[in-house]
């Protein structure tokens, strides 16, 4: 088979892996070698739901001897296949990068022959871009689950970081939609590249000796095809960063590719902004300190498709506000909608020189128009502002906005409305 032919084959199947990330690792280049993977050499590219476009992102193979229920490449689909070699995958990195393309190389495979065989391959592709070319520049890799240990670790220390896909967001629901995946072969390669990077911390510094994983770990979890409340989705993701120190979790909204009693029909259109929404909560438990309890209940186990989490949170426990921003700790002034890390040391900074006034926090780099229903400043509070929750919410919404929200959810209002419905929504905004 051409080359050409391959790249459109096997570009076409890696499109439905979101996992990738080229940021969280620093290796300095040395004469001789190419690629960086400084923040300086490489150009992040992300799309608003968080995918990165800046890395060369292929599958080695989509000759899968696995058949889940919901992979476009299960054995079962009558589809083109194909399979690179590992010269193959290193010369279209090297050509790639050299021409300013790309900043690295996301590479991914399904299971050829057996988990074995398909990691040593990716070990090869690797060994070829790292020893022979020269290749310092951003490599993630998947990690085979299933594979060798020594494999493993062997690929670890050719990577920036590696990925070990959860795919499913519950151990029930991967049992029957890939029955040929072992749950406990997922999660087990998480756990090794934990346990060697905490081993690696304790060893002496060597010069130029290559650095396990150096970027950490990441995973991916599809959104749609199973069963789960978003509240179990976030418990998981929860329960992973704080296991297994992952750097991100991805959520990849599920897309009907496959026709099966046990899916979504083909018709049915991928949930983009419950994905949305699941990035937000993300965001939440990663650097604003929310835990999973704070951002959904079991009472209410589903997102406000129509309201973001953190503003979702700040209604719904509208007893804590108004936080007034001279006396405020930091960790308060997070959990205030429109005041994020930065604005919100912004507002620690400032208030030790001079105190502040209303007028001050736009300056401050607050977003006053959503902030305003929940701050107070020196017990001032902005004028003319109704402290009603549901009132509160039809001014976060602007009609506009929601007719856009509206447009891209593709659940049920009665799933994930919380707070309001569409009737109460529409009939407050005519007024």
């Amino acid at each position: 088979m051409e080359l050409e032919r391959k790249i459109e084959i096997l570009a076409e199947s890696a499109k439905y892996d979101v996992s990738c990330s080229s940021s969280g690792v620093e290796n300095n280049t040395r004469q001789g070698t190419v690629g960086s993977t400084q923040v300086s050499g490489i150009c992040h590219s992300f799309t608003p739901d968080g995918r990165c476009v800046s890395l060369l992102k292929l599958l080695f193979t989509n000759a899968c001897i696995f058949d889940c229920h919901y992979c476009i490449n299960r054995k079962s689909n009558a589809i083109p296949r194909a399979t690179f070699t590992p010269q193959e995958v290193a010369d279209l990195t090297m050509d790639f990068y050299l021409r300013n393309y790309i900043e690295g190389l996301f590479l991914s495979s399904a299971i050829i022959k057996n988990p074995d065989y398909t990691c040593e391959l990716l070990i090869k592709t690797l060994k070829i871009l790292r020893e022979e070319k020269g290749f310092r520049g951003y490599i993630h890799v998947k990690a085979i689950p299933g594979a060798d240990e020594k494999l493993i670790e062997e690929l670890g220390f050719l990577a920036d970081r590696m990925s070990v896909n959860v795919e499913l967001p519950s151990r029930e629901s991967l049992k029957l939609l890939a029955p040929d995946k072992d749950p406990f072969d997922v999660y087990k390669p998480m756990k090794q590249i934990t346990t060697v990077k905490k081993e690696q911390e304790f060893l002496p510094m060597v010069r130029n000796a290559p650095s396990f994983v150096p970027a950490g770990q990441s995973t991916q979890m599809i959104i749609g095809a199973s069963p789960e409340s978003d509240r179990s989705i976030v418990k998981i993701s929860e329960n992973l960063y704080q296991k297994y120190q992952l750097k991100r979790v991805y959520y990849s909204a599920y897309i009907p590719v496959n026709q099966d009693k046990l899916l979504p029909a083909v018709t049915t259109d991928p949930p983009l902004l419950r994905e949305h929404r699941l990035y937000q909560a993300d965001w939440l438990l990663r650097y604003y300190k929310f835990t999973t309890d704070e951002i959904l209940s079991e009472d209410k186990p589903n997102f406000n498709l129509y309201l973001d989490p953190k503003a979702n949170w700040a209604v719904q426990n509208y007893q804590r506000f108004p936080v007034d921003v001279q006396t405020a700790s930091y960790d308060q002034l997070l959990r205030v909608p429109g005041i994020g890390p930065k604005s919100a040391q912004n507002i620690v900074k400032a208030r030790k020189y001079y105190r502040l006034h209303l007028t001050d926090l736009k300056k401050l780099g607050i977003v006053i128009k959503r902030a305003q229903y929940f701050i107070a400043c020196n017990h001032e509070t902005p004028a003319g502002l109704i402290k009603d929750p549901e009132w509160i919410i039809t001014s976060l919404i602007s009609s506009k906005q929601y007719e856009v929200l509206k447009k891209h959810n593709t659940q049920s209002t009665s799933e994930q409305l919380s707070l309001f419905d569409v009737e109460r929504f529409e009939h407050a905004k005519s007024r």
